[in-house]
């Protein structure tokens, strides 16, 4: 197998954070520096070793996890704040989220050591669908719930949603349910308001043919190997099938 693979599967970080461990010279192959990229390895015959460690593969471990608000999606914030890690168990500090979800947002968030699963749920090419609950102050307007999907200009960036559904709507606030396949940075703020309003809350509720379902704030769980195999091989599947199958909650 590739160098960089080997690397991500023992939880040195994604492929391309191994990339450049190797890059940096950082990585050693049965006591010789490797620094070149696509170097292959036999995992049962090669000694690998990262900055005079070894290195073994460690075993995939993938974890659903509700994020409540006030949380940082990183292991460590100088202003001490609290993060993601503070909710699991000391020994999944070595996982990585799997894509990202803000300080103020909430919901479903996966944790892995699984780079080539990280990379499948994340890579733009994959177009991995993400379902969020979304608040919104005041009552939105048909002309900004079309905008949202047909795109807007944010930053220099086009972001558009997959598809936007008015939920409820009360004389202070919109409910929406949002889909999307980009993933920018704060994506769906940056959207709502440049169309003129403001995000008061923002739940992520599903991930392909994952959903939220009703693991409570705060909690975690594994997941199991058909929700794995579903999300590598499935990940887009109708929603119309998700609904039958109870894949997907209201």
């Amino acid at each position: 197998m590739r160098l960089q693979r080997f690397l991500a599967a023992a939880g040195l970080g994604s492929r391309r954070a191994c990339e450049q461990l190797i890059l940096d010279g950082a990585v050693s192959v049965n006591g010789v520096v490797v620094r070149t990229l696509g170097t292959r390895v036999d995992p049962a015959r090669d000694a690998v070793s990262c900055r005079g460690k070894p290195v073994r593969p460690e075993p995939h471990i993938y974890v659903a996890l509700h994020k409540p608000r006030g949380y940082l999606c990183s292991r460590h914030d100088p202003h001490h704040t609290q993060t993601i890690y503070d909710l699991l168990p000391p020994r999944f500090r070595s996982l990585y989220p799997v894509g990202r979800l803000d300080k103020d947002s909430e919901g479903l968030l996966l944790l892995t050591n699984d780079g080539a699963f990280s990379l499948r749920l994340t890579h733009p090419r994959y177009k991995i669908r993400k379902q969020y609950h979304v608040v919104v102050a005041g009552v939105m307007s048909e002309e900004a719930l079309r905008r949202l999907q047909e795109g807007v200009l944010s930053e220099g960036e086009m972001l558009k949603a997959d598809r936007v559904l008015p939920r409820k709507a009360t004389g202070q606030s919109t409910e929406l349910e949002i889909w999307l396949t980009q993933g920018r940075k704060r994506q769906i703020r940056r959207m709502v308001q440049a169309v003129g309003y403001r995000v008061t809350r923002l739940v992520r509720v599903g991930i392909g043919l994952l959903s939220l379902r009703n693991l409570p704030a705060g909690q975690w769980r594994f997941l199991t190997d058909e929700e794995v195999h579903q999300l590598l091989v499935f990940p887009n599947i109708h929603n119309a099938y998700r609904q039958r199958t109870g894949l997907l909650a209201d």
